[in-house]
Formats: C-alpha cells, sequence, structure tokens
C-alpha cells in the first residue's frame, strides 16, 4: 500500500429495512477503505420510502429511475470520483445509475450480493427449498407465475422485466467494468446464467475491525438474523421443539416469522427471544455463544454470520450449500447439516456439545481460520487490487483515471 495512491470511491448502496448482511458488509468495505486512507463517499437511499412512494412508483423505480440517474449525475459533476461502486441498486436506485456513471467516464464496479438479477425472489428459494427454475431463462416466467417476489405476480414481473430488459438493452454487459460476488458458488450461479465468468471476480466478505477472540462460555447457542422462512426458523424451532435440544436457544433477530418465535419462546423454557439488538451486542453475543447456527433455506451469497461467529472464536452449524458452505470448508471439522433437515441440526449441536475437549479446539481452529481468510487487511489488496485495474482500463480510453 505505500505505493499506491488513494482512490477516491462513491460508494452507493439501497438499505433494506431490516438491517442484513449486505449492509453490515457495505459499512464494514467504507470503514476499512477510509481508515486506509482512501476517500469513499456514500450514497445511499433506504427501502424505508417505499411507503412514502407507494408500491406502483417503486415497480417503475425498479426498472429506471430517472431521479436516481439525475442524483448521481449531480454527485459526479460536483467532484471527481475514480470508481463508482454500486452494492446495491434495488429497487431505488436501478440500473439508469449506471449511465450517469457512463456520462462522466466513471467506471463501474458492481457486487452480486445477491441473485436479484438471475433470480427474482433473491435468493434462489421457492416453497422451502432451492428454486433454480428462472436461472439462465430469458424471462423470469417461473417467478411471476409463483409470484416468488414479495407474494406478488405483478411485484415479480416488475423484477423480471428489470433483469430482462437490461439484458436486452447492453446493460449487464456494457455498463459495468466488473462484477465481484463474494463467492465461487455465486459466479457459479451467474455464470451458469449467461454472464462472463471473465468478469466476474470473487473476494468474499470480511470483518473489520476485528473483534477479538472471546471465550464461548455463555452456556447458550445463538440465531442471529432475519425472521423469516428463507432463513429457516421453522429447522431451527424443530429441531429444539421435535427433537428435544436440551440446552439454551436465545434467538435475536425481526422479521415476518417474530410472532411464531415468540409463541416458541413461551412454549419451551429453553428458547429465549431477545428480539432486534445493535450490533455490538449482537457481537458480543456471538463471542459468548457455545455455537451459532445458520440454518438458512434459500442461498446465501457468502454467509456474513457465520463468518462473524469465526471471528469470535464460535464455531458456526450452516445450512450445507451455497456460499455458507463455503466458509466452514477449512475448519476442519464438519460443521454443516442438510437444509431443512431438523433431525441433523440436532444431532450436530448434541455431538459437539458433549465435547468440550472438541468445541474448545474448534474455537481455536475457526478463530485461526477467520484470521487466515475473513481480516480485512486479508482481503484489502484484493479490492484495491481490483480497482486499480479498472482504473487503469478505463483510463486508456479517456476516463477517470486520465484526470
Amino acid at each position: 500500500m505505500a505505493n499506491r495512491r488513494a482512490l477516491r470511491i462513491l460508494m452507493i448502496h439501497n438499505r433494506y429495512r431490516i438491517v442484513g448482511g449486505e449492509d453490515v458488509s457495505t459499512d464494514a468495505q467504507i470503514d476499512l477503505l477510509r481508515a486506509r486512507g482512501h476517500e469513499v463517499e456514500l450514497l445511499e437511499d433506504s427501502n424505508h420510502r417505499i411507503d412514502d412512494l407507494g408500491m406502483i412508483h417503486t415497480a417503475g423505480t425498479a426498472i429506471w429511475s430517472s431521479a436516481a440517474r439525475r442524483r448521481v449525475d449531480r454527485v459526479l459533476a460536483e467532484s471527481k470520483y475514480d470508481v463508482m461502486h454500486v452494492q446495491n441498486f434495488f429497487p431505488l436506485f436501478s440500473p439508469s445509475i449506471y449511465y450517469a456513471a457512463r456520462d462522466h467516464a466513471i467506471p463501474v464496479v458492481q457486487s452480486l450480493r445477491n441473485f436479484r438479477a438471475v433470480c427474482p425472489e433473491g435468493m434462489l428459494y421457492r416453497a422451502g427449498g432451492v428454486c433454480t427454475d428462472c436461472v439462465g431463462k430469458r424471462v423470469a416466467w417461473p417467478a411471476i407465475r409463483h409470484r416468488c417476489y414479495g407474494s406478488s405476480a405483478r411485484g415479480s414481473a416488475v423484477v423480471a422485466a428489470m433483469a430482462t430488459g437490461h439484458a436486452i438493452a447492453g446493460t449487464w454487459q456494457n455498463r459495468v467494468a466488473r462484477y465481484v460476488a463474494p463467492s465461487h458458488f455465486t459466479k457459479e450461479v451467474y455464470t451458469e446464467a449467461g454472464w462472463d465468468p471473465e468478469r466476474i471476480d470473487v473476494i468474499p466478505n470480511f470483518v473489520f475491525p476485528d473483534p477479538g477472540e472471546a471465550d464461548g462460555s455463555g452456556g447458550y447457542v445463538l440465531f442471529a438474523g432475519r425472521l423469516a422462512p428463507v432463513k429457516g426458523i421453522d429447522t431451527l424451532l424443530s429441531a429444539w421443539n421435535d427433537h428435544r435440544i436440551d440446552y439454551p436457544l436465545k434467538i435475536v433477530g425481526e422479521g415476518q416469522l417474530r410472532s411464531m418465535v415468540q409463541d416458541a419462546a413461551r412454549a419451551n423454557p429453553r428458547i429465549s427471544y431477545l428480539g432486534s439488538v445493535d450490533s455490538h451486542t449482537v457481537s458480543d453475543l456471538l463471542g459468548d455463544a457455545a455455537l451459532v447456527v445458520v440454518p438458512t433455506l434459500g442461498i446465501e451469497s457468502f454467509g456474513r454470520v457465520a463468518v462473524e461467529a469465526m471471528a469470535r472464536g464460535t464455531p458456526p452449524i450452516v445450512a450445507d450449500h451455497g456460499g455458507l458452505r463455503e466458509t466452514v470448508t477449512n475448519s476442519g471439522a464438519n460443521l454443516t447439516f442438510p437444509p431443512g433437515d431438523a433431525g441433523a441440526l440436532a444431532g450436530r449441536v448434541k455431538q459437539l456439545l458433549s465435547d468440550q475437549r472438541r468445541l474448545d479446539e474448534l474455537r481455536s481452529a475457526v478463530r485461526k481460520d477467520f484470521l487466515a481468510r475473513f481480516t480485512g487487511d486479508a482481503i484489502l489488496d484484493q479490492w484495491i487490487g481490483l480497482y486499480e485495474q479498472v482504473i487503469s482500463g478505463f483510463g486508456s480510453s479517456g476516463g477517470a483515471s486520465d484526470r
């Protein structure tokens, strides 16, 4: 880094109503870049605005937002940037912002933090399991038929139209210099859908700053995440209720299944629901937990909670697919279970909790794996290298780096 100049980066992100891994990963990247001397301006919007805008207006915005394009155009006209990095454009920014970058000769890097461009639902999920029916189809008709986005045929049609329209217009191919997937699995899905693998880099998410190793002495297992069917809440609760795990479970999060979780906590004294807590409290809970469970039924592009657990030295037990599988492959132990199999999850939890010496060894192993693969310093050079390649390539035709 000593011989590299500081970069000026315009970061764009559309936040969710309930804070998720994409939001946290975006913030971590901004914090790391700034801490290492790079200048980052964050231009953001939030899905909390959807109620004010209305669903019809938002639907049109998802395909093409003239307002967002003008907003980005103003920012790019007022200041000079080396690169525009789009974390998430859906639904309030839309791909229209790529065209503002084109007008100002600024290269665009786009993170592939979900599967929205090839799956309107976003997590390759339908009817309780993984679904790839729309991957590779020119038009995502199955998603419309099954109302995959927001349980709405109209909403699903809008997202499908966004993906198809911009494919036909050449937006995905011509307006983005490089895409970045957080896992090899994510790259494989987009490649299967027909995207050019040569333009998709794999750079995993990271935890920054490093929260440090904890001791796992809290005497409980933790779930932290969105309370939604896709996250495997049924599987989690069934493991404790139907398969009789005699060990405390703490659940943190908000979502549509909150009432189900509250009912389970009232019926089973081993289950505690803590509601929504701040990020520092989540980190403390992760560190004090004996184990963390990530039972997602859909496909995670990465699996941030699992890596946050590893950062504290807490072994994560994860559904055996997608980006989640990749996070734990180097831990030296079987920390996976078949997605949706509550019995297998219960068996894995009981097995690990029954051997404290082995559990202590696992804590050291996952912490070591985290330090090798998922710290900010382990990942930063990959990002800077990518930015510099994109800027250099653009500069040869009169782009941002020729200023």
